[in-house]
């Protein structure tokens, strides 16, 4: 990894774990849907604009293009979310939801290496399978309990089948007839559409005029929707979307660590213990990239500063 793909690839982790901070201050008020909704309503009006000023000077995307890129929106941002979001609500312990969404970097290795060509080495599967432990350890003690029925708990699967597909369809597929930041755009108004029409069918569209309501909102937004999303498929751009999914695994303890310093949650031994194993098993599964992978997605200079 280059210095400018560690540094694409420190700030997902942190701006993807920031977000679950985010969805914890604006639930306090509002049930998760709400949330989500007035998230991609708030991102709409700014994509819009991005859109309409980036593609006035330009040709539209070709209609199987567009497709495309209304589907991985649909798996990627609609579909992940409302599984995570609606797990959450039902009453799906947190930690299980982690663990279960944690389970994404393996089943993007398998998915890589069944259909984008991106095999993973015995290094890369191994660190895979020491960070899955690693992070079992960190949610260990929220993994139990809740009222959900049974059901529920096929929601966080779900979600986690939902980006994988996403992620592989937008790199098998590869419409580049957008930019990453338009495609991004499009995503938005996508979500934006989506949310609110189950939003307003289900008459909880209405916010709460409340300070820990709006504080979520404009954290998910900057946190999870500008910076996780953007930065997600950044780094599925330049380093492949298995190393992308890997960094996953340091999502929940980061997130942890967000929560300790600002909620004051209690961190046990066996969530530091969690953290070392983490670390050490997305260290193995990135030096285990293979080299052609490394080689052929190393940027050339002059494209070194654009993440797209």
């Amino acid at each position: 990894m280059s210095v400018t793909d560690r540094m694409f690839a420190a700030g997902f982790v942190v701006a993807w774990s920031g977000g679950f901070i985010g969805i914890e201050i604006g639930t306090r008020d509002a049930p998760a849907p709400t949330l989500l909704a007035w998230r991609f309503l708030v991102l709409a009006v700014p994509a819009a604009l991005w859109l309409w000023w980036r593609l006035r000077r330009r040709s539209l995307p070709s209609r199987r293009h567009l497709g495309v890129h209304v589907a991985v929106a649909l798996l990627a941002q609609v579909g992940y979310l409302a599984g995570i979001g609606y797990a959450a609500q039902l009453g799906v312990a947190p930690g299980l939801v982690s663990l279960i969404a944690a389970l994404q970097p393996i089943v993007m290795a398998v998915a890589a290496s069944r259909f984008l060509g991106q095999p993973a080495t015995k290094v890369q599967i191994v660190g895979l399978a020491v960070g899955l432990a690693g992070v079992g350890l960190v949610v260990w003690a929220d993994a139990g309990g809740g009222t959900a029925p049974l059901w529920a708990f096929a929601l966080p699967y779900a979600a986690v089948v939902s980006i994988v597909t996403g992620t592989v369809i937008e790199r098998r597929e590869d419409p580049d007839d957008l930019g990453q930041t338009e495609a991004l755009a499009l995503h938005f108004l996508v979500a934006a559409v989506v949310f609110g029409c189950l939003s307003a069918a289900t008459g909880t569209l209405e916010p709460p005029m409340t300070a820990d309501f709006w504080t979520g909102v404009a954290w998910t937004v900057v946190f999870a929707g500008i910076g996780g999303y953007g930065l997600y498929w950044a780094v599925v751009h330049r380093s492949g979307a298995t190393t992308a999914s890997g960094l996953l695994y340091l999502t929940p303890p980061t997130t942890m660590l967000w929560a300790w310093l600002m909620f004051g949650d209690e961190l046990h031994s066996l969530s530091w213990a969690g953290l070392a194993v983490v670390a050490i098993g997305v260290a193995l599964a990135l030096r285990g990239r293979p080299h052609a992978d490394r080689d052929d997605r190393e940027p050339q200079p002059a494209e070194a500063a654009d993440p797209a």
